[in-house]
This record gives C-alpha cells, sequence and structure tokens, in this order.
C-alpha cells in the first residue's frame, strides 16, 4: 500500500529526488540532455543584494523563473542588464529562444518593450488579475538533423 505524505518544506535530498527524477524521464522521452541553471543578481559595494535572476537552460530555451530588482534601483535599466546577461548567457549556450511568466500587476510592459511576446494568458490567478505567459525569440532556430 502506498502512502501519501504531506510535506510543503520537503528536505533537499527529497526536493532533489523528485527534479532529478522528472529529469531523467524529460530526457529519456525528448533525448535533450543539457540543463543549465543560470543566476545573475545584483550587489552593491557595500556587498547588500538589491535584486537578481533565476532560471534554466534546457531544450534550446531560456526559461526565467524570478527577477527581482529591489525598489531603490528599480528603474535603473539593472532589470534590462539581468534579462540581457541571461540572454546572451543563453545564446552562448545554444537557446534560440526565452520565455517567462508575469503577472498583471508585475512587469508585463517592462517585458514587452524588451521583445517578449504574450502567448497565453491565465485569467483569474489571482482572482482578479492574469498570468501571462511570454517568449521571445533569440536567435536562429537551429533544423533538426
Amino acid at each position: 500500500k502506498l502512502e501519501i505524505v504531506f510535506d510543503p518544506l520537503p528536505s533537499d535530498a527529497l526536493s532533489r529526488f523528485i527534479t532529478e527524477s522528472l529529469g531523467s524521464y524529460n530526457i529519456a522521452a525528448t533525448g535533450q540532455e543539457s540543463w543549465y541553471p543560470v543566476g545573475y543578481f545584483l550587489r552593491s559595494g557595500s556587498a547588500e543584494w538589491l535584486g537578481g535572476l533565476l532560471g534554466n537552460i534546457w531544450g534550446g530555451w531560456l526559461h526565467v523563473t524570478h527577477l527581482w530588482v529591489a525598489a531603490p534601483v528599480r528603474r535603473h535599466g539593472n532589470g534590462t542588464r539581468l534579462l540581457r546577461a541571461a540572454e546572451n548567457y543563453a545564446v552562448e549556450r545554444g537557446c534560440f529562444a526565452a520565455t517567462l511568466e508575469t503577472a498583471s500587476f508585475e512587469a508585463r510592459p517592462f517585458y514587452e518593450k524588451l521583445g517578449y511576446e504574450v502567448f497565453a494568458a491565465l485569467e483569474d490567478y489571482p482572482p482578479g488579475h492574469t498570468k501571462f505567459y511570454l517568449r521571445k525569440q533569440l536567435a536562429e532556430k537551429p533544423t533538426s538533423r
């Protein structure tokens, strides 16, 4: 008999087990083996963390999962710098496109200004707001062999 266990804060080892198991399944299904984490961060001269970008590269795509800049240094090009750094790294790693999500109360115009296009929207996530899925072409898509 299998037991379902609720654990909203699983150990790093358990989280890694699930992530690696899904990764192995995806590699077997697609033949795409190269998965790279991406992380770029803003640090002040006094070593204070003021922002960052997290994501990953897999299957020719950069997936940005988090981008945040502290209010005092927002609207000074720092979000653009972080995103461009990740995009450049992704292209160096052979990526042809990028994807990310944002909410109606977050930064959709910012991403659109940088060339991202909405390809899907999820209404009422959370209620009264919309979650947007965006993508951007970074380079020519390689032809299949």
